[in-house]
């Protein structure tokens, strides 16, 4: 396993980071526990989580039990100081969620606390704003996106004030580092320059989504990230599990998100599949697991803090983690850079 910096901190995280947000809907807390006590075995250090999680349904009765399975294995094992915890705070929109009001300094402190609680710790290492309360085009959003509706005053003097709140949290010694979740460039950079002006914390990490069927970060967001230092945390490396090829010509699995969440959140309609296919072609001419192959290549990405898989079984765990052993040859690079030619945008 390797590890890198997060950011400009001290904090160094395994490339693998564990996502967790099928527990408490796809899996029991048994299988959380299992999911935690094989990572750490393997080197994985990072855990990443959320007041929002479980997803896949998301849903107001289960909301919060992620952060708890994860805050009993800490009791349970005692390892909370060998962990870099993340979670977030939700953005506006979800109701059932202290009214949906999303990130300003009341809500943060709010739901902070309620974390800690969950989670068993005093401390969060990274603290990430889920999504921008202005709105953005992330989760299949950018076939309606308009940020010529914003209010840029309100906007800045939004994400002042939670540069401000979690400044005050950073010297209270109850978050170590801060990032950003389903961001634009504009957004990082005007979040950066508040930090510099304003000395405050700065933008460690971005988690935004990126795989072999969404490449949006290797363009301005990968500029940013090499100039100014904040490392990609990429969430759904597989694209929702498509490209293990489960869902190929009209499979649905029984248990798999596509057989709970139809479409996979936008991500599973037609246009993939051609694309998808030819990977999985690459992947077989190769020799190589489909699942492997896709996290080795965001693996291999330069601006990859850590790329952040999730697992409804221990035996799809296994093939996640074991990605960070394979390195792949200039010859499936080739291959994948000719079928990302062919169909560029594809979710």
């Amino acid at each position: 396993m390797k590890y890198n910096s997060l950011g400009r901190t001290d904090i160094s995280v395994s490339e693998i980071c564990l996502g967790t947000m099928t527990w408490g809907s796809q899996n029991s807390e048994t299988d959380a526990h299992a999911q935690m006590d094989y990572a750490v075995e393997k080197g994985v250090n990072f855990f990443d989580t959320a007041e929002l999680y479980p997803t896949t349904p998301v849903s107001p009765e289960t909301q919060g039990w992620t952060e708890d399975y994860i805050g009993s294995w800490f009791k349970k094992t005692g390892k909370r100081g060998d962990i870099v915890l993340a979670t977030k705070v939700a953005g506006r929109g979800r109701d059932y969620i202290r009214g949906g009001e999303g990130a300003d300094a009341k809500n943060i402190r709010l739901a902070l606390e309620a974390s800690l609680t969950r989670l068993k710790t005093e401390y969060v290492d990274l603290y990430q704003i889920h999504w921008p309360n202005r709105g953005h085009f992330h989760f299949r959003q950018n076939w309606s996106y308009n940020p010529f509706n914003q209010d840029r005053d309100k906007t800045v003097a939004n994400m002042l004030d939670i540069l401000e709140t979690l400044g005050a949290l950073v010297q209270e010694g109850k978050i170590r580092a801060i990032g950003l979740s389903n961001e634009t460039t504009w957004g990082i950079q005007k979040y950066l320059t508040l930090s510099e002006q304003k000395s405050l914390p700065r933008v460690a990490s971005v988690q935004n989504e990126y795989n072999l069927l969404y490449r949006h970060f290797d363009l301005d967001l990968a500029e940013l990230s090499h100039h100014e230092d904040v490392g990609l945390l990429a969430y759904s490396p597989l694209a929702g599990g498509i490209l293990t090829g489960k869902y190929v010509d009209g499979g649905r699995p029984k248990g798999s998100r596509g057989s709970i969440n139809h479409d996979i959140g936008g991500r599973l309609q037609p246009l993939q599949e051609p694309a998808t296919k030819a990977y999985l072609q690459i992947a077989a001419t190769f020799g190589l697991d489909p699942a492997a192959m896709a996290l080795a290549f965001c693996l291999s990405r330069p601006f990859m803090a850590s790329a952040i898989i999730g697992a409804t079984s221990m035996e799809q765990l296994k093939i996640d983690i074991g990605a960070a052993d394979l390195t792949l040859s200039h010859e499936v690079l080739a291959e994948i850079a000719k079928v990302h030619r062919q169909y560029p945008l594809t979710l």
